[in-house]
């Protein structure tokens, strides 16, 4: 099996002295950013697999998931690799990897092709298919056909759904497919794994799901972000959890995460309508808490510089907290320009009040009680006697329309650059506020608000400020994670400051 393997995939293998002393310490930071494949047995595991550790000749390391399983693996039932963080944005050297991923992960080659995923991104199949074997050393078939198992083998292990639904809710044409699908892969049906968990089919009012993360990770410093820019009614946050209501396909619903010191995991409730809506909607959780992230590469990056050396090894494990939705973010970005958070905040709770729909569920956490109103119904909305200034008000509408006709994504298939321009034609709309979106919405890495006042002012000398050009010009070495920079710059900022 070995030569069979070695011939197939030489070129996806990653150098094993290169992971050795991560793969021999069972290091969760690299939890994601290699598989191992053992060649005695023939299944590959997560680098913190509980079972003893092969030998190094006994093994090869892979950039995927997906690499490892189109070399001919099958994934560990013991470790999961189901449950790893999974590949890291910055796995790809463009854009177009990271996208292609982010796009995979919410389920775009479910229903469309990679000639459509491709022309997504600017670029032709051909370049799309180097691209992806180049950096994770599998196909985008290979990956998003993992993606599917693996969400689909999660659902089966933590949860009773009745396995018809884990099929759809997996992005599964046909039951017949996800059973042939596990079985090949697996040896085992579905309802043969189903049967090893002990679990008895049931519809449920509510999932609960483990997502895992690497660490380091400052999760007190997210919630603590996410707490002090709530919505109320829309979102509650505590010291150890978030929870918020949402629409996805006109149907409504909420999730509760809570955080823990226990693992390197986030524990979450879902209440969907649907169940083919939970690919979209853990895929927004992880975005939302940065889960995707390896923090310690970065970290590890920015401890070479001068400025943000110091703050990094202060406030080791920051990630760049995202969003349910693009235009919830840019309504509220545009009601807090001129004003404080806080007052922005009662603000877009007074839309959210008006215009939103209420929220009625058995076991909502208490504080949930709207959904946030979709483009669609704040484009001729009266937003008058809200305390909005009437320039706000009109770019809130110009803004609900441009996004309600389809002209303006506001999501991670939009390269930052011409969303950037695309938006700051509405009047109303700048630079920093576009910047701002394209972090939390747009999941780019590398957004940067760099006409921010707190940003020019902590990049600077005691006492003094950097002009916009001249934060661009110093922000050059942070590329490509100046959105980081950002997180790690207003948190040191704050420090001094209080």
């Amino acid at each position: 099996m070995s030569a069979t393997i070695s011939a197939q995939a030489e070129h996806n293998l990653l150098n094993p002295d290169d992971y050795e002393a991560a793969r021999q310490s069972r290091d969760a930071r690299f939890d994601g950013r290699f598989f191992v494949g053992v060649l005695t047995t023939g299944i590959y595991c997560r680098p913190v697999c509980p079972v003893r550790i092969p030998r190094k000749e006994n093994v090869q390391l892979y950039r995927s998931a997906a690499a490892a399983a189109a070399a001919g693996f099958r994934p560990c039932l013991r470790c999961r690799p189901e449950s790893s963080p999974g590949t890291p944005a910055w796995s790809g050297s463009s854009w177009k990897v990271s996208r292609a991923l982010q796009l995979i992960d919410r389920g775009f080659l479910d229903n469309d092709s990679v000639e459509v995923l491709a022309g997504q991104l600017g670029i032709g199949p051909r370049q799309l298919a180097r691209l992806f074997q180049s950096h994770l050393g599998a196909s985008p078939v290979e990956v998003a056909q993992t993606r599917r198992l693996h969400f689909a083998k999660k659902l089966i292990d933590e949860t009773s759904m009745p396995l018809a639904e884990v099929s759809f809710a997996a992005g599964f044409g046909s039951v017949r497919r996800f059973n042939a699908v596990f079985i090949n892969t697996y040896g085992r049906s579905p309802r043969q794994l189903r049967d090893k968990q002990g679990r008895q089919a049931r519809r449920q009012a509510s999932l609960q799901l483990t997502l895992s993360y690497r660490p380091p990770f400052d999760w007190r410093a997210m919630l603590a972000f996410l707490a002090y820019r709530a919505i109320p009614g829309v979102e509650v946050v505590t010291d150890s959890s978030y929870a918020r209501t949402f629409s996805i396909d006109g149907e409504q619903g909420h999730f509760e995460v809570r955080f823990g010191e226990q693992s390197h995991a986030l524990q979450v409730q879902i209440v969907a309508p649907q169940s083919h809506q939970l690919t979209h909607i853990v895929d927004r959780i992880r975005s939302i808490f940065d889960l995707r992230a390896d923090s310690a590469f970065i970290d590890e990056n920015f401890s070479k510089d001068k400025l943000l050396g110091a703050v990094v090894k202060a406030n080791p494990g920051l990630r760049v907290p995202g969003c349910w939705s693009g235009f919830e973010v840019a309504v509220r970005a545009i009601l807090g320009q001129q004003v404080s958070v806080k007052a922005a905040s009662t603000l877009v709770a007074r839309v959210a009040a008006r215009h939103g729909s209420s929220y009625h569920a058995d076991d909502k956490p208490e504080g949930l009680d709207y959904v946030f109103p979709e483009a669609e119904q704040l484009v001729n909305a009266d937003l008058n006697k809200l305390g909005i200034v009437g320039s706000r008000i009109a770019a809130i509408q110009a803004l609900a329309g441009e996004v309600a006709s389809g002209d303006l994504l506001m999501d991670c298939s939009v390269d930052s650059a011409d969303f950037v321009a695309r938006i700051c034609e509405i009047k109303g709309i700048g630079e920093w506020t576009a910047q701002y979106i394209a972090m939390r919405a747009l999941d780019d890495p590398n957004a940067f608000p760099h006409s921010d006042l707190i940003l020019r002012r902590a990049a600077a000398a005691p006492g003094q400020t950097l002009t916009p050009k001249q934060l661009l010009v110093r922000a050059e070495a942070w590329q490509p994670w100046r959105a980081y920079a950002v997180i790690l710059l207003w948190r040191h900022y704050a420090s001094l400051n209080n």
